[in-house]
């Protein structure tokens, strides 16, 4: 089944963001850490910013860059459908 013509423009628009271009960076150029980044990312949305960083000796900031990491990483994997 084709995708529909719009549908691909709409998809094409998506990797014109930030986000995508952090995610694909990122994988592009640590794809031994992209599980691990991603675990850590959801780890920071179980427990949140500030339980995160104190567990981990880390700063609130360090904990939100790597958060940030871990949502561009799963977004370029959606839209890019990089397994």
């Amino acid at each position: 089944m084709s995708t529909p013509p719009d549908s691909d423009s709409f998809l094409e628009s998506l990797t014109d963001s930030s986000l995508y271009s952090i995610g694909a960076y990122f994988t592009d150029r640590h794809p031994d850490l992209v599980d691990d980044v991603i675990a850590q990312g959801q780890a920071i949305e179980d427990v949140g910013l500030e339980r995160w960083a104190q567990d981990e000796g880390a700063t609130v900031e360090a904990a939100f860059q790597t958060l940030v990491t871990a949502l561009a990483v799963r977004y370029f994997k959606a839209i890019a459908g990089a397994g």
